[in-house]
């Protein structure tokens, strides 16, 4: 048995475990098994719903703790038990989509197990969004805002679907109006996402380690978007994946290959184990 190193590896999901294809790759997976059989600590980061991240973990035979919604949300991969829940308040979401509205974006707003969304339902990136996540969308046909606070919603985050040419400009201006309030983010070439300030990934990372009694700085987290970024400034070694941003690679100690070529499994095979 081989001998450990760094004890908990913190991934990202999309754009980094899995690649482009929605899939694990063989690798990832024997790699993954292999690190917990040796009493390594894996765990799965990622802004997707707690709801739709349980079944794929599952399916991947972890076990232990999950981190959802960019870190908003831990819960116990078994039993679903939510450790962990943090979100905003209907008022502030109402401001948010009060913002997004005002230059001209549709809204998705996340509650618990819910998305709703002003997107209409044929809208085929709706779809496709539907499809990648798991998850049935609830259509508002009223002023979001005002549905929000009338059945008093706290929420873990709201995310746009933007064209990616139009996502640098749209983050830039929702950090110029909501930064220092709320988190915003990217998390995917046409998404932007406002969550809770300071209850982000990287927070989520030194919960992971404190939990599991795992010093800091012998932990990884690795990761390919800005969503990333306060979870690989927090590990003790912080991974951009080759397809990772120009920002989160500035960042990172190390560029792993990409998604496409099992970036996790030479992360783990690198960093998991003491060189023998």
């Amino acid at each position: 048995m081989k001998k450990l190193n760094y004890k908990l590896i913190v991934s990202d999901f999309d754009g980094t475990l899995i690649d482009d294809n929605q899939q694990i790759l063989p690798d990832v997976r024997n790699a993954i098994k292999n690190y917990i059989a040796c009493g390594g600590v894996f765990a799965v980061c990622t802004g997707r719903m707690t709801c739709c991240i349980l079944p794929r973990v599952r399916e991947l035979g972890l076990k232990g703790l999950v981190v959802a919604y960019q870190g908003t949300v831990i819960a116990d991969i078994e039993s679903g038990k939510i450790l962990k829940s943090g979100g905003i308040e209907s008022e502030g979401i109402a401001e948010i989509c009060r913002n997004i509205k005002e230059l001209g974006h549709p809204v998705n707003v996340y509650s618990g197990d819910e998305l709703y969304t002003d997107i209409p339902k044929n809208n085929e990136y709706l779809q496709r969004y539907e499809r990648i996540v798991g998850i049935d969308a609830q259509y508002v046909e009223e002023d979001i805002a005002e549905f929000v606070l009338k059945r008093k919603l706290f929420c873990q985050k709201v995310a746009i679907l933007v064209a990616h040419e139009e996502q640098a400009a749209l983050y830039a201006e929702l950090s110029r109006r909501l930064s220092g309030k709320y988190d915003v983010t990217c998390s995917a070439k046409v998404l932007v996402e406002i969550s809770p300030l300071n209850d982000n990934k990287g927070e989520a990372v030194k919960f992971l380690a404190n939990e599991f009694g795992i010093p800091i700085e012998k932990t990884v987290a690795v990761g390919d978007n800005l969503n990333d970024l306060s979870m690989i400034k927090a590990a003790g070694i912080g991974v951009a994946v080759g397809n990772a941003t120009e920002a989160l690679k500035n960042a990172a100690d190390f560029i792993s290959v990409s998604n496409n070529e099992g970036a996790v499994a030479e992360v783990i095979e690198k960093f998991g184990f003491l060189n023998e």
